[in-house]
């Protein structure tokens, strides 16, 4: 994409709104515009971030077995009825009528429509183990919406719905579905902890809570300092094998770590003094097991082996995709602007031409930007007529993970500059080497 064709609204100055950082840089970056409060329009450069969030969560989901749906917006009240929230959720949930005067909602979750959906179709064990999901937009009317994207009341969210025979198949999709949002988050460039937490209106008493260390969170919570060591990394998870999962399960959550909800000031003490930790978390994601809360009532039952029927073991897991984004710019940027792992990107390089109108300048970088597509990436090409501190400095913002800068001096030497976001570190070398260190970079992507 050429700058001069794209529509990236940057602000040089800080909004006065924005609380958090990561509220200000999206403002400032011409990612999102406040239609209402809590409520925002997604501009293409965070629309083009949303995605690529989107996308990891969907591949780990498929990876993990699971299988996508679309459920709509709106749902009939009556589900929730059956289930027996319809009253007790609260003023979070938005209720409506329609022209005919039914009672609807706009959903906050989905528990009680899948169950609707898994019970018109599903009678027997042999269709089990079933784990459903779908990423959509939610609604829930916050009191107070603030921090952006952090603390909205629209989000865009992934749930997901396992239906299993028994209790030990269901907490072994409890599993499996840690191993997958742990796998979604390292990809993200995030250490996402997982935290013994509480279920709330979810129900349930198994249910652990991922949160991103930063001190814009809103959980307070207490942690043996040792779980920050441990990484997923890239080992070979078989999420059928239920020893593997359930292994991987007791690494990451036999440490303490809690939310404040449930935090243990005896278990806790327990820890070594110099690991005793307490530090604020961001929530970015949440597993829970439930068992036949709903569909004992709301009769979603199977026939089992004996021919008897019973109420299916169920539980929900949810990662918050809009959400997401805020939790990355809040651990990963500096004083300039974002700094975006290359996983989430909206542009995997970006190129500055340092004198536009130039023919060698203008050459290059028309060079420079073909192969980085025919390579398949995305770059963005800064070919502005401004001056170069104010293109550096939208590139800064804007967070780019690398730059390629083109300019007339280097050029005479056979050289471009090829610099990391992160780092701060540039190197000189050619055109053609510059595009081939990009392509290595995103290569085990």
């Amino acid at each position: 994409m050429r700058l001069t064709r794209y529509f990236l609204p940057v602000l040089k100055e800080n909004p006065a709104e924005a609380q958090i950082v990561s509220h200000r840089y999206m403002l400032r970056a011409g990612m999102i515009k406040q239609q209402a409060a809590g409520i925002y329009s997604w501009l293409p450069l965070g629309y083009k971030v949303l995605k690529r969030i989107e996308q990891i969560v969907h591949e780990e989901q498929v990876r993990a077995g699971h299988i996508p749906l679309l459920m709509p917006t709106l749902q009939p009240a009556d589900l929730w009825r059956e289930s027996g929230r319809y009253d007790d959720y609260g003023q979070e949930m938005l209720r409506i009528k329609d022209r005919q005067g039914r009672d609807m909602l706009y959903g906050p979750t989905n528990e009680e429509m899948i169950t609707d959906i898994f019970r018109a179709h599903v009678g027997s064990y042999k269709d089990l183990p079933l784990t459903l999901y779908h990423i959509q937009w939610k609604f829930r009317d916050e009191m107070r919406p603030r921090f952006g994207v952090m603390r909205g009341r629209e989000f865009l969210m992934k749930d997901g719905y396992n239906f299993d025979l028994t209790k030990e198949d269901a907490l072994h999709a409890y599993n499996r579905h840690l191993v997958s949002y742990l796998r979604t988050y390292e990809r993200m460039g995030l250490q996402a902890i997982p935290m013994r937490a509480d279920s709330g209106p979810i129900g349930g008493d198994d249910t652990h809570e991922f949160l991103v260390l930063a001190e814009t969170g809103e959980s307070e919570v207490f942690y043996d300092s040792a779980v920050t060591d441990i990484r997923l990394g890239a080992r070979d998870i078989d999420y059928d094998d239920k020893a593997q999962c359930q292994a991987v399960m007791e690494e990451f959550t036999s440490l303490y770590a809690r939310t404040d909800e449930t935090h243990d000031e005896a278990a806790f003490n327990a820890i070594p003094e110099a690991r005793r930790k307490s530090a604020r978390g961001i929530e970015v994601g949440q597993i829970f097991f439930f068992g036949t809360k709903y569909s004992e009532a709301m009769g979603a039952t199977v026939v089992t082996p004996d021919g008897s029927k019973v109420p299916v073991q169920m539980g929900s897991h949810g990662i918050g995709v809009s959400r997401l984004l805020g939790a990355i710019i809040e651990a990963s940027h500096d004083d300039k602007g974002i700094i975006w792992p290359e996983g989430v990107t909206p542009f995997h390089c970006g190129i500055v031409n340092l004198k536009q109108g130039d023919a060698d300048t203008d050459a290059a970088c028309e060079a420079i930007y073909k192969a980085l597509q025919l390579a398949g990436l995305d770059p963005l090409y800064d070919d502005r007529d401004d001056r170069a501190g104010a293109k550096f400095a939208t590139m800064d913002l804007i967070g780019l993970p690398w730059r390629i800068t083109v300019g007339p001096r280097g050029l005479k030497n056979g050289v471009v500059e090829l610099t990391s976001r992160r780092s701060g570190v540039s190197e000189e070398m050619t055109a053609e080497d510059a595009v081939a260190r990009i392509g290595q970079i995103y290569a085990g992507l």
